[in-house]
């Protein structure tokens, strides 16, 4: 679903925020991405996504290669930074609507979906206000569900859990799941560690750029934990 081949990023000025990281995602799984901040992680998301050039290297998502087909990669393709930028003079349906225009979901589907996901995290109410008047937390639902609502091959989420309550979290963690199993994946970020554990098939590790650590969670774990596998890595 996701191959990221000898991806390189380096900034004006010399900076190499990314060195050579190679890794794949493959359909149905749901794979973590962790480092301290600075490490290169984000610069990675934003590259996948489409929305960041990139030095050297290659990323390809379901077939497309981002910078050989960068539409074709998009609209299979949802991403969810850690901050998202929404149209405050929106209400909330609007955007959802605007959303699945740009994505040319049927009527039928979108109405459906934006009902089931809306009932879910508690916001069909909302939908007929401005996005300006939301709480952050409403505002990191409202993004979550236009992104569900593309039904996307991959999904790419920078920090998901940030401004989230705990019914939401777990909400979101099962439709994730639900995702996986009709052949999409996901791939993110998060410093939720005992969350990436639990929900993450692959796990990734990245320092100062490079990869240190990748594979099966369960392996890569072991009879230890993430955190433990995280902060040694960190100490090295």
């Amino acid at each position: 679903m996701l191959r990221i081949e000898h991806y390189s990023k380096t900034y004006p000025g010399g900076k190499r925020a990314v060195d050579d990281v190679s890794l794949h995602v493959r359909p149905g799984e749901i794979y973590g991405f962790i480092g301290h901040n600075g490490a290169g992680k984000t610069t990675t998301l934003r590259a996948v996504a489409g929305v960041m050039d990139f030095t050297e290297g290659t990323i390809v998502i379901d077939g497309y290669d981002v910078k050989k087909n960068p539409i074709a990669a998009k609209r299979v393709t949802a991403f969810l930074p850690d901050n998202p930028d929404l149209y405050e003079f929106m209400k909330g349906i609007t955007y959802l609507n605007f959303i699945a225009d740009l994505y040319d979901i049927p009527a039928d589907q979108r109405t459906a979906d934006i009902q089931k996901y809306g009932d879910a995290f508690e916001l069909t109410g909302n939908l007929g206000s401005p996005i300006g008047s939301y709480s952050h937390g409403m505002r990191q639902k409202l993004a979550l569900i236009s992104a569900f609502i593309r039904r996307p091959r991959l999904l790419i989420l920078d920090e998901p859990f940030v401004g989230l309550d705990p019914a939401a979290s777990h909400l979101m963690k099962g439709y994730l799941e639900e995702l996986c199993q009709k052949g999409s994946a996901v791939f993110f970020s998060t410093h939720v560690l005992e969350v990436a554990e639990k929900l993450c098939h692959q796990i990734a590790i990245i320092k100062d750029g490079r990869l240190v650590k990748c594979g099966a969670t369960a392996e890569l774990v072991g009879d230890s934990s993430l955190e433990n596998v995280f902060l040694e890595l960190e100490g090295e």
